[in-house]
C-alpha cells in the first residue's frame, strides 16, 4: 500500500529502531513498525499523540530529547501477530486500529464506530472520555482491593478491634458505592 511511499518497516526490537521513526518524520516517508506487542514503547507517546508545535516558523515534533522537523506526509503503521490483543485504552483512543481477521458483527461494530466519528465526532469524543474514566474507576477500585488485602494481612490476631482496618474498610465501602453509581450513570 506504500510502497511507493518509500515505507520503512522496523521491529522495536531493532536497535535503531527510533532514528528509523525520526527519519520518517522528518522525510514524510511512512513507518511500518512490525511485531508489535501489547505494550508500546514509551518514546512513542509524541508520536501516537501527534504533539506538533511550530517552533520558529516549522512543525516539530519532540522525540526522545531531540526537535524533529515534521513533514505531514509521516505516517506511522503498527502491525501484530496476537491474535487478539488487548491495548489499553489510552492507547485505542490515540489510534486507529483495524482488525483483519474481523467478523461480520465486528466489522458493522467498527464501521458504526467509524460513522458516528464523522457524523457526530463530539459524541465519539465523550465516548472516548468514558473509556478513559471506566478505566480509571477500575484502577481505582483494585487499588482499595489491594490496600484493604495489605491491612488484613498486617492486623492483629482479632481483626474486629483494629480501627484502621474497620475505618479503611468503611472508606472503600463508600468510595465502591460512589465509583458504581458514576458507572452507571456513565452506561
Amino acid at each position: 500500500m506504500e510502497k511507493e511511499n518509500n515505507v520503512q518497516a522496523v521491529k522495536l526490537s531493532n536497535p535503531r529502531f527510533l532514528p528509523v521513526v525520526e527519519n520518517g518524520i522528518r522525510l514524510g516517508q511512512p513507518v511500518l513498525l512490525e511485531n508489535i506487542g501489547e505494550t508500546l514503547d514509551p518514546a512513542l507517546e509524541p508520536v501516537l499523540q501527534k504533539n506538533v508545535v511550530k517552533q520558529s516558523g516549522a512543525w516539530v515534533l519532540r522525540l526522545g530529547d531531540t526537535w524533529v522537523p515534521y513533514s505531514p506526509e509521516f505516517k506511522l503503521l503498527i502491525t501484530t501477530k496476537l491474535p487478539n490483543p488487548h491495548y489499553l485504552p489510552e492507547v485505542c483512543i490515540k489510534v486507529a486500529l483495524i482488525n483483519f481477521t474481523v467478523t461480520p458483527d465486528g466489522l458493522e461494530d467498527q464501521l458504526l464506530v467509524d460513522v458516528v466519528k464523522y457524523e457526530q465526532p463530539e459524541l465519539e469524543q465523550q465516548k472516548d472520555q468514558l473509556v478513559v474514566q471506566l478505566a480509571d474507576f477500575k484502577r481505582q477500585l483494585q487499588e482499595i482491593e489491594g490496600k484493604i488485602l495489605k491491612l488484613v494481612a498486617e492486623a492483629t490476631e482479632d481483626i474486629l478491634r483494629d480501627d484502621d482496618l474497620i475505618l479503611a474498610l468503611d472508606q472503600s465501602k463508600q468510595t465502591s458505592i460512589a465509583i458504581n453509581e458514576r458507572v452507571i450513570e456513565a452506561e
